[in-house]
């Protein structure tokens, strides 16, 4: 067994691959750019290197810096993670020719998969059905011939795509010519290799992937199918385990056949296989191998009871983990994605410095940060897997629920509210949900947007914080206590509660929701969508509406603002 292991990685990952090397007992190293030196990972290591600057081209995607890095330590073996280098067959190659174990399948297996067309036709000499597609295309006018011949939609696909890059729907004619231009250019701007094809696209389309793993001499097992159908612009946010209103047939026919690739080119190591499933009428296709670990992978690991992580490390250490496994899962798991996003602004991504962050002790939460973490716009934006599991999907249903109304998370926005929304909506409750779900979902965004702060406003709760004089802190709270509970009272809210301070000039906001407020305190002149507003009494406000306040005038010196809720 290896002494001492290099991770190639940052974030949530390295950390949940150090936590299993710690449980084995080998030493670890972690490799950081600048801006990741106070992360979490780099806390938790045995030896950390620094291998560059912020950007992921100057720090995680230097093979020659990692490879440095991992001689100069001694590590014996590299784990690279997701992401990153981590299907990088020619950083693989070089890990393996500096003697040097990589954690993973063998370069070859990784460039035979790495490009979709290559990997469609080996899933066809195995017998795996695949969805009517084209070869490499030459142009645009190639494209028009293949997709007549296919019949619209289609989708247009990067061959060494992923992630969602350099793939486009395409429902007809007239928006191929343009999609065409868009798919080639990010495909040469992205990906070594630049070449394009064609796949049928399925309307009402599930995404099902089956976990195996591979000893490298022609034995591979299955660790059963993920549903991973919740996606938002191809990327996944929500994933479980066993599939939801899947025949036992269909389950094992999907089993089966990803056993049956992977056993082609003799696999090693992890990998998934995915599939497309007609939720119409059931009948699945091939799309693509990932040879690496998935981020989903925890919740296979919570109801098969493997880990993972350790069987990757032990099959490159030369043991057989798989022998005599059969996959007999218990219960069932899900798996939500936090994301450093705002749903309500089209998920443009957020960064700054987090002022709290609490997840319930009960659920498995892979994640790198914490309170006062910096988070970057460098790097993907996940700030957490959020993993539970229940006796059946209704257990793990109600877990989840319950873990994310715990979870707490502020500094700035999150998908966390849109998370809650969608393991309370009924197509997901009822474990409906195909890839075009989420596009239908409309987020209800239980927020407001500051458009003018106003002069010093500020968020007050009463009483505040008090009874602290003896080491020199003053009392804090609203300074017009009255005004403030009474805005609370109007809205039947506890007279605690916390309202928005108006100091001199007021803000201009704009309401996201419907909601009821109350203005009380000192007068100053407030409109609502330009129409006059009255203080001390409530208002109901639709999403959209505009508040403006004015300058305070006459007696008083603040005005309080209390949202009910």
């Amino acid at each position: 067994m290896f002494e001492k292991i290099l991770i190639a990685n940052r974030g949530a990952i390295a950390c949940r691959i150090i936590r299993t090397l710690k449980r084995m007992d080998i030493r670890t190293v972690a490799v950081y750019s600048e801006a990741d030196r106070s992360s979490a990972h780099v806390l938790e290591a045995d030896e950390v290197v620094c291998i560059g600057s912020a950007p992921a081209a100057q720090s995680y995607l230097r093979s020659e810096a990692i490879l440095a890095a991992a001689r100069a330590t001694g590590a014996q073996a590299i784990h690279p993670g997701y992401g990153f280098l981590s299907e990088n067959p020619d950083f693989a190659a070089a890990v393996e020719a500096a003697g040097i174990a990589f954690i993973g399948p063998s370069p070859e297996q990784m460039r035979t998969f790495a490009l979709k067309h290559t990997a469609r036709e080996l899933a066809q000499r195995n017998g795996v059905p695949l969805l009517p597609g084209s070869g490499l295309l030459e142009d645009a006018g190639h494209a028009m011939a293949e997709a007549r011949r296919i019949g619209f939609p289609v989708m247009l696909k990067s061959t060494a795509g992923g992630g969602g890059i350099g793939m486009q729907l395409i429902w007809g004619e007239d928006a191929l010519q343009d999609a065409y231009a868009r798919v080639d250019r990010l495909a040469r701007a992205n990906f070594k290799e630049a070449g394009i094809y064609l796949e049928k696209y399925v309307q009402a389309a599930r995404h099902i992937e089956v976990q195996i793993f591979g000893d490298g001499n022609g034995q591979v097992v299955h660790l059963g199918e993920r549903d991973c159908s919740v996606q938002r612009r191809n990327q996944k946010v929500i994933e479980e385990t066993p599939a939801p209103n899947l025949p036992d047939a269909v389950r094992h026919a999907l089993c089966d056949t990803a056993v049956r690739l992977m056993q082609g080119v003799r696999y090693r190591n992890a990998g998934t296989v995915e599939f497309v499933l007609d939720a119409d009428t059931g009948v699945f296709y091939f799309l693509e191998v990932n040879t690496r670990l998935q981020v989903e992978h925890g919740v296979t690991e919570e109801v098969s009871g493997v880990d993972l992580v350790e069987w990757m490390v032990r099959q490159a250490a030369g043991e057989s983990p798989i022998a005599g496994y059969l996959h007999a899962p218990h219960g069932h798991s899900i798996q939500v994605r936090l994301y450093a996003e705002d749903p309500g602004k089209d998920f443009q991504p957020a960064a700054g410095i987090l002022s709290e962050v609490v997840f319930p002790p009960d659920a498995r939460v892979e994640t790198w940060v914490e309170a006062g973490s910096e988070v970057t716009a460098y790097y993907d934006p996940m700030l957490a897997k959020l993993i539970v599991h229940g006796s059946d999907r209704a257990d793990a249903l109600a877990r989840m629920r319950s873990t994310l109304d715990a979870t707490r998370i502020y500094g700035f926005e999150t998908n966390l509210a849109y998370l809650r929304q969608i393991v309370s909506d009924v197509t997901f409750t009822q474990g409906r949900q195909t890839t075009r779900y989420l596009n239908a979902l409309a987020y209800h965004a239980p927020t407001l947007d500051v458009i003018e702060p106003g002069v010093q406003t500020s968020l007050q709760d009463w009483p505040g914080r008090v009874g602290y004089w003896d080491v020199g802190v003053p009392p804090s709270g609203p300074m017009d206590a009255l005004a403030h509970r009474a805005a609370n009272r109007l809205l039947d809210n506890p007279p605690g509660a916390v309202t928005l301070e108006i100091t001199l000039s007021g803000p201009t906001l704009k309401f996201n929701t419907d909601s009821i407020i109350a203005v009380t305190g000192a007068d100053l002149p407030v409109t609502l969508d330009g129409q006059p507003l009255a203080l001390w009494c409530s208002h109901a406000v639709r999403a959209g509406g505009v508040l403006r306040f004015g300058s305070l005038s006459g007696a008083g010196c603040r005005a309080y603002l209390a949202v009910a809720g």
